[in-house]
């Protein structure tokens, strides 16, 4: 009953409706355009269009707000002050013959206040265009005519200890950026950022050496029992700090002993979060996997490159770099010798950008990172290794407890991701089971786990990933609201309709006769053009995310356009009408089942046929 999360290219159900068509250029990037092209006709000016949503459906579907702010501008053109109403009437007239196939007639296009143009689409003109994308694998979705290589560095996780809530939001956050970007025709070079590397695992290997002497049998728990011990004798053993000193020098140097037994500690992690993330639907494996581990061998090369380009400098014993605006240098060589993070993260963007060839690299890693990346970044670019390179660091807020602080346990410990997975699925479980009692346990339990997690990470990505926000059990699992069961419930309803239809016996004939004819698509009602509007919103919603790097604006859009069906379901009747009118209302429910299946896989949420 879960279809689970897998690439969204090629979602269309029904293999009648897909046919080879040109891409449909996102509505928003369209009357961008439009107005641009008009901007610069009327004025001989290259000026931001300034297109939105507009705030009042009754005034039109999309606003040009760009006539207050070229004021200056024009005035300054023609020696005379302008006016921005006057300003608007003529971008109007130079618009008006450019959108003539996608609006009614003139009257479509209206000024309102100072100067906003309002843009009433065309009901026939969206009706052709939802046809069009019903006809296409991809919903008539472009992809990017110049696709870069795009490295999005999320996750993270540490060696030796388990997986925690604090892993969560980068874990979901860059993985439906990821999916957002391949879905838009780039190639995106996944990298999983494991801390391996460091004093630490002089410290936990020397342990283990002298306490069972392999860690090759150890579980996860133990190896983080062993940490903890591991700390406290080097906090409080001097011999046993020479001892772990001693082991990381040799593990650093290559010793055949500590690599192995480092590599079992590794494998053991693994066993751990990768089962993690395939139950989160993410798509990291290790393939993705670029420890700091992997870095350690560029690390001295990296700061002889600073030195020699002037770009680091020697300042008591250490080797940093300076970053304006910031009183603390970003040390790249302790005065001791050892290198720090910084070192690593130079390390990884010259691999990044030369090996890979990346030209955009986003770092997907909470708020407190934010100097640590604005001084590595300045250095990058100043070394010359990110030349036309788009260097994005991705932030994201806390998740907190109820009491507005960090999410911990009762007893005040870090919450386990495992733990958080699991009661997220029984509490769904016991929501599954309360709706449909007599369904069979192991269908629930299926049901249960696509719920459970789906809620989890949809809770998290319709939050604006800059801020922090609560944690709150009850929310996250309402069937109310925008929420993951709810959308995941919306999908069912509307899949119902067709098992419905097809028990009829013609819905598939109808939807075959849809497709085959661009003019199928009957826009009668405001409640159907509404509908396809929102359904063909999607592209613009994706340059956003894109663009942004935030994943809530495609839940707001999800959410948006279940409400929207909602309107549409309840005052135009579907299999209660009949001929024409039928066939265009089935391909209406089409469209949004698949607009609704492609953002939520975007998103990695799992879908479902029955809940």
């Amino acid at each position: 009953m879960t279809e689970g999360c897998a690439s969204p290219v090629g979602l269309a159900e029904s293999s009648e409706l897909d046919r080879n068509t040109d891409p449909l250029k996102p509505i928003h990037t369209l009357l961008s355009d439009a107005f641009r092209q008009a901007i610069s006709t009327a004025f001989s000016l290259d000026a931001e269009p300034m297109v939105a949503p507009a705030q009042n459906s009754k005034f039109g579907d999309y606003q040009c707000n760009a006539a207050m702010g070229l004021v200056k501008r024009v005035t300054e053109a023609t020696g005379t002050r302008a006016n921005p109403r006057q300003i608007a009437e003529q971008i109007k007239a130079a618009v008006a013959p450019l959108l003539s196939e996608v609006v009614d007639s003139p009257d479509s296009l209206s000024i309102a206040g100072p100067g906003f143009i309002n843009v009433k689409l065309s009901p026939k003109w969206l009706a052709a265009r939802l046809s069009e994308a019903l006809a296409d694998e991809r919903l008539g979705l472009p992809t990017r005519k110049d696709p870069r290589a795009v490295v999005v560095d999320y996750s993270g996780p540490n060696i030796a200890k388990q997986m925690h809530v604090g892993h969560l939001r980068s874990t979901i956050i860059g993985d439906c950026i990821a999916r957002v970007l391949e879905f838009q025709g780039d190639r995106v070079l996944r990298q999983n950022h494991l801390g391996d590397w460091g004093t630490q695992f002089g410290m936990l290997i020397a342990h283990l050496r002298t306490t069972q002497g392999a860690a090759g049998d150890a579980a996860i728990d133990d190896l983080e029992s062993f940490y903890r011990q591991a700390k406290e004798r080097f906090d409080s053993e001097p011999g046993f700090q020479d001892l772990a000193r001693a082991t990381v020098v040799k593990l650093q140097s290559g010793g055949e002993e500590e690599l192995a037994l480092w590599a079992k500690i590794v494998d053991e992690t693994r066993r751990h979060f990768q089962p993690i993330y395939e139950r989160l639907g993410v798509s990291l494996t290790r393939e993705h996997e670029r420890g700091e581990s992997f870095y350690n061998k560029f690390l001295a090369d990296v700061v002889a490159q600073l030195l020699e380009k002037g770009v680091a400098q020697r300042s008591e014993g250490a080797v940093v770099v300076f970053t304006e605006g910031f009183e603390s240098p970003l040390i790249i060589e302790k005065s001791g010798g050892g290198y720090l993070y910084g070192t690593t993260d130079l390390a990884a963007i010259r691999y990044r950008t030369g090996d890979l060839g990346a030209g955009r690299l986003i770092y997907v890693h909470d708020s407190r990172q934010g100097q640590h990346f604005t001084q590595v970044f300045d250095a990058a670019r100043r070394a010359g290794w990110a030349d036309d390179v788009a260097l994005e660091y991705a932030p994201f807020g806390t998740m907190l407890g109820q009491d507005g602080r960090p999410f911990k346990t009762r007893s005040g410990e870090t919450v386990k991701l495992r733990d958080l997975l699991d009661e997220a699925e029984q509490r769904a479980f016991e929501l599954v089971s309360e709706k449909n009692p007599t369904m069979p346990e192991e269908q629930r339990r299926e049901i249960a786990r696509a719920v459970g997690i789906g809620a989890v990470k949809y809770a998290d990505l319709a939050k604006d990933r800059t801020g922090d926000y609560v944690f709150t059990w009850d929310k996250m699992m309402s069937m109310d609201g925008n929420t993951g069961p709810y959308l995941q419930y919306a999908l069912t309803r509307i899949r119902s309709i067709f098992r419905k239809a097809a028990e009829a016996g013609n819905a598939q004939a109808d939807l075959a006769a849809a497709a085959a004819d661009h003019n199928q698509v009957q826009l009668d009602s405001p409640y159907e053009a509404a509908l396809a509007l929102q359904v063909l919103k999607l592209g613009d919603v994706l340059e956003v995310v894109d663009r942004e790097l935030k994943p809530h604006h495609l839940c707001t859009y999800l959410y948006d356009l279940a409400t929207t069906f909602n309107g549409f379901y309840e005052n135009c009747p579907v299999l209660h009408s009949e001929g024409e009118t039928r066939k265009s209302r089935l391909s209406l429910c089409q469209a949004t089942a698949r607009t609704m299946e492609t953002g939520l896989t975007l998103l990695g949420i799992p879908r479902l046929e029955q809940m």
